[in-house]
């Protein structure tokens, strides 16, 4: 399996694929001209956002030279088909969204066993990415997670990386959420006994061959402490 765990693989404020990085150009060498695609819902109960998703991507993956020759969505109604579709397959996408919400999802469906020994191309988008960590860090997102007692902040997950993805760092950084501070209130107090890898919108982690790079600009935060790892356009192994 070739995989991409990005914070967002699309321009700002347009579905088109970014190149930043190189991720266009990888993404072309792993995939072949004609593709069937699965997106997996990250709400299975409202699958309406994944769909339209679907068919700009449709259009973006074509703009780059690879023709989406089936696109399907894996959601509610047809989950029972699940060990089919990811079988069928060549390239799989996890779709952003709520991040225990589409984990709940995974678990129900075995995702992570069925992913075991599939060999195609898998694309994380935000939640997607961070769900694929064995053991995800929820960072509390909507209003009362972060003061919940009962809300949980590490969730089994699919076992493809051992690195804990935050998207969206040049949008997220300065967010409140419950009164707090979204990264030097909770995240940080989180980082304790953990690391973090925390990606802006065009960073990603490649996965090929058993190994793994850093590509863009990103920052690790461990133990209460944020660190710059990278710049736009560098390459780190992980």
């Amino acid at each position: 399996m070739t995989y991409f765990l990005t914070s967002s693989p699309c321009v700002e404020g347009s579905p088109a694929l970014n190149p930043v990085n190189g991720f266009v150009e990888e993404l072309r060498k792993a995939l072949p001209e004609l593709c069937s695609a699965l997106f997996v819902c990250s709400d299975p109960d409202q699958p309406s956002l994944t769909y339209g998703f679907a068919e700009d991507m449709r259009d973006s993956f074509a703009e780059i030279g690879v023709t989406l020759t089936d696109v399907t969505v894996l959601e509610r109604e047809n989950q029972d088909q699940c060990e089919e579709l990811t079988a069928s397959a060549q390239l799989i996408i996890l779709c952003g969204g709520h991040v225990p919400t589409q984990n709940k999802f995974f678990q129900e469906i075995g995702l992570r066993e069925q992913l075991q020994g599939w060999d195609g191309v898998l694309m994380g988008v935000s939640a997607g990415s961070m769900n694929a960590a064995d053991l995800v860090y929820a960072q509390p997102e909507e209003p009362g997670e972060a003061i919940d007692p009962e809300y949980q902040r590490f969730l089994p997950g699919l076992g493809l990386t051992q690195y804990n993805i935050i998207p969206h760092y040049n949008q997220d950084k300065d967010w409140l959420l419950d009164g707090m501070r979204l990264y030097e209130d909770i995240t940080y107090a989180d980082s304790m006994g953990h690391k973090f890898y925390v990606l802006v919108d065009g960073s990603y982690i490649l996965g090929r061959d058993g190994q793994e790079e850093l590509r863009g600009e990103a920052y690790l935060i461990e133990n209460g402490v944020l660190t710059q790892l990278s710049r736009e356009n560098e390459i780190i192994a992980l």
